[in-house]
C-alpha cells in the first residue's frame, strides 16, 4: 500500500506494532526500533538474503489455486522497468541480499525477459538467478534466456494428464510445457525443478507419474502443500499433506531418505530414492511450516515491498525508485519491512486472515 500503515505481528501474542509509511520510506510512530544498520535482519534474527520479484501480474493460465479466472491486470505503465528493478536489486543487494528470484503471474509473458536477465546478473553481490515459469513459453525463449545468464529454472507442471492439467489451469497447453522442458534441457539448463502443488483429490492420481517422469529425465520434482493464497476458499483439508505424499511415493516409486547437508532456510525438506536417481522435495507450509528460518522478501511488479507471501500490509517502493532513484530511502525502507516481519504465516491458527490479493499478484 502507498499509505496508511504497515502492521507486524509481535510474538505468539497476535498483538500489532503499527507503522507509518511516509516521505522516503517506514518510519515508527511507536517504540524504540534498534535497526541493524548493515544486512537486513528481523526482530527474530532472521537475515534475509533471498529476494523474490515478480516482474508482472498477467499469466497465459488460470490455475485455481492461484487466481481467478476473471481478473482485471495492470496497466502495463504501473509495473517497474527493468532499470527500476535493477535498480531496487541493486540496493538489496547492498544489504546481502545474494539471491534473487524472477516470478509473475507468469514471467515469460513479460516481452524482453532475456534483457532483465542480462542486467541481474551483472549487480555485484548477486551470487544466484532464478526464475520460476509455467513452461507454456518456455520452448521460444529458454535458449536467449540461458544466453543471457540465467542458470537455475523451476517448471510448474501438476500433471501430465492433458484433461486434469486443462481442469486445473483453465486452459490447454500441456503439451507446450513439456516442449518448453525438453528444450531448457537442450540448450544446457541443469538440475531444472518442476514444482506441483499438492491437492488432495487430485494429487494423488498424480504424483507417482510425475515423480517417474522427473526421476527419469534428472528433474528436481518439489510438491508444495496447497495453501491459502488463491481466489477460491480454502481449508486444511484441501492441502494434501508432506507425510502422505511422502509414504505415497515410497510406494508407488522407491522409498526416500532425507538429504544430509541441506540448507536450512531453503523452503523445500529434500530427499534422495534409496536406490539412487533424482531427488525430490517437499514445501510444507501447511504441515511443517519453516517460518523460523525464513529469508525471503518480495517485490510485486508494481513496486509494493512484502515481508511475507501472507503479509497483510505492504510497502511502495515506486515513489523512491521514480522520478530519480533514492537509494538511502530505499534502504531505509527495505531494513523496516524486514524489522517488521511477523513470527509466522499464522494460517493453522484461528483468526487468520487471508491476504487479499491472490498469488499471481504477489509472485509466486
Amino acid at each position: 500500500m502507498a499509505s496508511g500503515q504497515l502492521e507486524t505481528e509481535v510474538g505468539a501474542s497476535g498483538s500489532r506494532i503499527p507503522l507509518s509509511l511516509a516521505g522516503e520510506g517506514l518510519r515508527p510512530n511507536t517504540g524504540h526500533w534498534p535497526l541493524p544498520t548493515g544486512h537486513l535482519q528481523d526482530r527474530f534474527g532472521r537475515v534475509h538474503t533471498n529476494l523474490r520479484v515478480s516482474v508482472t501480474d498477467r499469466c497465459n493460465l488460470r490455475c485455481t489455486y492461484c487466481m481467478p479466472e476473471e481478473v482485471v491486470f495492470r496497466d502495463r505503465s504501473e509495473l517497474l522497468t527493468f532499470e527500476e528493478i535493477t535498480h531496487f536489486v541493486r540496493v538489496a543487494a547492498g544489504l546481502g541480499v545474494n539471491k534473487v528470484r524472477l516470478t509473475g503471474g507468469e514471467p515469460l509473458v513479460r516481452r524482453g525477459l532475456d534483457r532483465l536477465v542480462r542486467m541481474l546478473v551483472a549487480v555485484p553481490g548477486l551470487t544466484e538467478l532464478a526464475l520460476t515459469t509455467n513452461g507454456v513459453l518456455l520452448a521460444e525463449q529458454a535458449a536467449a534466456l540461458h544466453a543471457a545468464g540465467l542458470r537455475r529454472l523451476n517448471v510448474s507442471l501438476d500433471t501430465l494428464d492433458p484433461g486434469r492439467f486443462r481442469e486445473l489451469a483453465r486452459r490447454d497447453g500441456l503439451d507446450r510445457v513439456l516442449a518448453g522442458l525438453d528444450e531448457a534441457t537442450r540448450v544446457g539448463f541443469a538440475r531444472i525443478k518442476v514444482n506441483a502443488v499438492a491437492l488432495r483429490g487430485v494429487t494423488e492420481l498424480d504424483a507417482v507419474p510425475l515423480a517417474r517422469f522427473c526421476r527419469d529425465r534428472g528433474y528436481e520434482l518439489r510438491f508444495i502443500e496447497s495453501m491459502p493464497i488463491g481466489a477460491d476458499p480454502w481449508d486444511r483439508s484441501k492441502a494434501l499433506l508432506a507425510d502422505e505424499l511422502l509414504e505415497l511415493l515410497g510406494r508407488g516409486v522407491a522409498p526416500l531418505v532425507p538429504v544430509a547437508g541441506a540448507d536450512p532456510s531453503a523452503p523445500a525438506t529434500e530427499y534422495e530414492y534409496a536406490d539412487g536417481g533424482a531427488r525430490v522435495g517437499v514445501i510444507a507450509s501447511v504441515s511443517r511450516p519453516f517460518c523460523a528460518s525464513c529469508n525471503r522478501l518480495r517485490l510485486t511488479a508494481e513496486g509494493a515491498v512484502r515481508n511475507c507471501l501472507f503479509a497483510l500490509d505492504e510497502a511502495d517502493a515506486k515513489p523512491l525508485l521514480r522520478p530519480a532513484p533514492d537509494d538511502a530511502g530505499l534502504a531505509e525502507l527495505l531494513r523496516r519491512v524486514v524489522w517488521a516481519k511477523w513470527e509466522g504465516h499464522g494460517f493453522n491458527a484461528a483468526g487468520y486472515v487471508k491476504p487479499e490479493r491472490t498469488m499471481h499478484a504477489i509472485g509466486g
